[in-house]
């Protein structure tokens, strides 16, 4: 027969609290109902459970089925505890924070389709420089952080997410897109539009640009990829982004590539974490989303990575 775990927790309860009254208190609930609902599943399982001639006593059987229920209630508190968790994950709110090239371009679609998912989760996304989300994360303003620079901070840890094609750009009328390709030696001699310092692309522009060997003439200095898109789009100058960001900005013939032989650079797109620290729920749940997420058609082979 199936053993009652009504009555099965009545047992337990008095074997562990040693006495019914304490038993009752536990639950709640008179000491005659306890002493009645232990009676009842004595008689159900067809053998004495407890010896009640030196009080509350187990028997051999009481002690081996006592044995199993423990373990039996320690399993049903375990997955209390899994579905309070998930119902944490639907109830909660979760503050990102990214990098601007990241906040903007790259995460918007991944947080849509985690909304679709998830409905009732508050979402919040905080955009800045890397050094600003880094001192963000370290302060606990934000729950999880994603950086497109290195970053070198005690008590932190760095992770590859995702890789990002780079792109050198310029205005359809610049020299060089007219040209459709150019060496390391042209590009050096027209003005670069560039972040400020602090920001994780102004970082992995700087090394992809030594890697190249170029040295540039003249640097234009911004606060935003969108911005350098625009200033590059006037004919400012020329600007290595994100092929993400300049998606559309080149769909539209605003912006044209230019292409240096034998060369496709990629930048590791990072996640910034505490170590040691645990994530909450829902941000554990959307890191694994995170990094599932399809985002769309694979990018081209990519020579090497910043």
């Amino acid at each position: 027969m199936a053993l009652n775990l009504h009555l099965l927790r009545l047992f337990t309860t008095v074997a562990q609290c040693g006495s019914f009254s304490r038993a009752g208190d536990a639950l709640a609930i008179s000491q005659s109902a306890v002493s009645k609902g232990v009676r009842e599943f004595e008689r159900q399982v067809g053998i004495a459970l407890l010896d009640r001639t030196r009080g509350v006593v187990l028997t051999d059987a009481g002690q081996a089925l006592l044995h199993h229920a423990t373990l039996l209630f320690t399993i049903e508190r375990g997955a209390e505890a899994e579905l309070q968790a998930f119902r944490g994950i639907e109830r909660g709110g979760l503050h990102i924070g990214a990098s601007t090239t990241i906040a903007t371009y790259i995460l918007p679609p991944i947080l849509g389709l985690f909304h679709e998912v998830h409905p009732t989760i508050q979402l919040r996304l905080t955009s800045a420089n890397t050094r600003d989300i880094a001192n963000l994360l370290t302060s606990r303003s934000i729950d999880l952080a994603f950086v497109e620079g290195p970053v070198d901070l005690p008590g932190l840890t760095l992770t590859h997410w995702r890789v990002d094609e780079l792109v050198i750009v310029s205005a359809p009328s610049h020299p060089l897109a007219m040209a459709r390709k150019a060496t390391a030696r042209d590009l050096a001699q027209h003005r670069h539009i560039v972040r400020e310092h602090g920001s994780g692309t102004r970082d992995v522009v700087d090394s992809a640009l030594r890697d190249l060997g170029v040295v540039p003439v003249e640097t234009m200095e911004v606060d935003s990829t969108a911005a350098i898109m625009q200033a590059v789009a006037a004919g400012l100058g020329i600007a290595v982004i994100s092929r993400t960001a300049a998606a559309d900005m080149l769909a539209l013939g605003k912006l044209q590539i230019i292409k240096v032989p034998g060369v496709t650079i990629g930048r590791s797109l990072n996640r910034l974490a505490i170590a040691g620290r645990p994530l909450s729920s829902a941000a554990l749940m959307f890191d694994r989303f995170a990094e599932s997420a399809d985002l769309g058609p694979k990018k081209q082979q990519i020579d090497y990575v910043i």
